[in-house]
């Protein structure tokens, strides 16, 4: 009796080179998959290629080799990550702030207006707390603005929302559950308003109509008529969000 040999585990990464830059790429394997698949995800992480049922490494490498090019040219045009740090610039509700120190161990995040120039996000304790201290406020602004459109769309649209969180998701801007807790990026605290508008009128959206159907559509642009101008916001300036922090 024939044994079949045991195919061997795939490693964690490859490393692959073209003309003279390595890329390291973290190999995905999922058995639902139909396809191997080349993505850059929007945390920053690093390369990913999702390995399909029945894959292997030869055909993995394969893959990445063809595709290089096209990777390298993602990876170049993407925009640079900003640190949550003294002195760097992100935006606050799509305006501009300048990340300044308050010279105080203790205290609330703030901001001051400083007329002409950029205003002033003014974050207490030492610098290496700087990032801990801005995220944590970003995500108490977030929750709260979100709050506000949700509870005014529900109104309008007669429905009832059970909970309202906030997380780092990569994938979506929101979420919405059968049983009205909505879920929300808190990085949409960055974008203008109203881009953070739609993405709540999208996911009160879903309360009528758990799907992306024509109907769903029209009910979304009812409640935020600028629906079709964030959808577009999103998908040119999305990815630059997920680049501060």
């Amino acid at each position: 009796m024939l044994l079949r040999a045991r195919k061997k585990p795939l490693p964690e990464h490859i490393d692959v080179e073209s003309d003279g830059v390595s890329m390291r790429i973290r190999l995905r394997n999922d058995p639902r998959a139909r396809r191997y698949l080349l993505r850059l995800p929007a945390d920053y992480s690093g390369p990913v290629l999702t390995v399909p049922k029945g894959g292997d490494l030869t055909r993995a490498e394969r893959f990445v080799r063809e595709h290089i090019d096209w990777l390298l040219e993602r990876v170049e045009n993407r925009p640079g990550h900003i640190a949550f740090a003294f002195g760097n610039i992100i935006p606050i509700r799509g305006v501009d702030h300048v990340i300044v120190p308050t010279g105080k161990l203790r205290g609330l995040v703030s901001i001051t207006d400083a007329g002409e120039e950029l205003p002033q996000l003014n974050v207490p304790g030492p610098p290496e707390h700087a990032a801990r201290k801005l995220t944590t406020w970003l995500k108490v602004e977030a929750k709260a603005d979100l709050t506000v459109a949700v509870t005014r769309y529900a109104e309008q649209s007669g429905k009832k929302i059970t909970g309202l969180s906030v997380r780092d998701t990569k994938s979506r801007w929101g979420s919405c559950a059968s049983n009205g807790r909505l879920s929300f990026s808190w990085r949409l605290i960055l974008a203008p308003t109203e881009i953070l508008d739609y993405v709540a009128a999208h996911e009160v959206a879903h309360l009528s109509e758990m799907n992306h159907s024509a109907r769903f559509w029209k009910l979304c642009r009812d409640l935020a008529p600028h629906t079709p101008h964030a959808r577009k916001w999103l998908k040119e300036n999305g990815i630059t969000l997920h680049g501060y922090g």
